[in-house]
């Protein structure tokens, strides 16, 4: 059985001097132990795309390792319609762990797609889209010292999976997500979302510690009838590790996700990428006011969704208060 073997250097440097001599590919095969076709399309493949027609081995030699390279990458988001789905995702403010997470559980008919897949193919095949990312780095950062910081514990943490079905089926309003929206400057905007009703209350922070996280959430929902504050879902940001001083304060009950799965609170990260329209990443919340957060509260809460039969977040919310008062 016969091994085919890639020319190397050495063989590509012999072609160029016997070339140079005028001697025939035939010989040149001969003296090699290569066949004159094998020449042929070397010389074709590798000679200098413009200008001088000299065969430059150490130029053929570049251009073969780069086809090399490129024949062992692996594609990624093979599929045309995934493509557009994700692109189409991206570009409304959903990230790449959002979109990967959403297609999983509720897009059963697209192929799977991981998050770091969409991440290579942003950085390799769709850089126009690098800006749509939160952190939008024009190179990505080496990935082996990637979730090895320092693990947050958060005490009294209950996971997600214990969240009971009336909260996961949207069956019973007064569930809330939560999540910490960071911009450029100290301050950041506090997002909490009602499940059923999608109705969000934002509150602006002074910086983002636990404390001021803790103290928001509460400024946000103790003014509720109880029945409109039964729990609150987090990720495992360090700023929410006073949850439990919270559920003291209000009465509320925690569930965190699963680490590095912010997905699974979708409704709140869905309105991120809403209220990111109004204020776009790399806002510095720092001057941002009181009342301009409460003009973009009220256009979100006022704008009717197809899933609540196109009535709006504020009209369902209200329903609910009236019920629990």
């Amino acid at each position: 059985m016969i091994h085919y073997r890639h020319l190397n250097q050495d063989e590509r440097d012999r072609i160029a001097v016997l070339r140079s001599r005028g001697v025939t590919l035939e010989k040149i095969g001969q003296e090699l132990g290569r066949s004159a076709g094998t020449l042929s399309r070397e010389l074709k493949r590798n000679r200098p795309r413009r200008g001088r027609q000299d065969y430059l081995p150490h130029k053929a030699q570049m251009r073969a390792e780069e086809r090399h390279r490129d024949s062992h990458k692996r594609m990624r988001l093979k599929s045309r319609v995934l493509r557009f789905e994700v692109e189409k995702h991206l570009m409304m403010g959903w990230s790449p762990e959002l979109i990967s997470g959403q297609f999983r559980t509720h897009r059963k008919e697209l192929p799977l797609v991981s998050t770091e897949a969409i991440y290579q193919w942003i950085y390799a095949e769709a850089a126009h889209l690098i800006g749509t990312l939160v952190r939008s780095h024009r190179c990505r950062r080496p990935r082996k010292n990637r979730g090895k910081g320092k693990k947050v514990i958060i005490p009294h943490r209950v996971s997600i999976a214990d969240r009971p079905a009336a909260v996961q089926d949207r069956k019973e309003p007064g569930h809330w997500e939560s999540d910490l929206m960071i911009g450029r400057g100290k301050s950041a905007l506090q997002n909490n979302t009602e499940r059923t009703s999608r109705f969000i209350k934002i509150t602006k922070v002074a910086d983002k510690t636990a404390a001021q996280a803790h103290s928001a959430i509460a400024q946000a929902l103790r003014p509720l009838p109880e029945g409109l504050r039964k729990s609150v879902t987090y990720d495992n940001g360090t700023e929410n590790v006073e949850h439990h001083l919270l559920n003291q304060e209000i009465g509320t009950r925690s569930f965190f996700c699963n680490p590095y799965s912010s997905w699974e609170k979708g409704s709140v990260e869905n309105k991120n990428g809403v209220i990111r329209r109004f204020f776009p990443k790399g806002t510095n919340f720092d001057t941002i006011t009181d009342e301009e957060i409460q003009r973009v509260e009220d256009k979100i809460n006022d704008r009717p969704m197809k899933c609540l039969d196109f009535n709006t977040p504020a009209q369902v919310f209200t329903s609910f208060v009236a019920l629990a008062g």
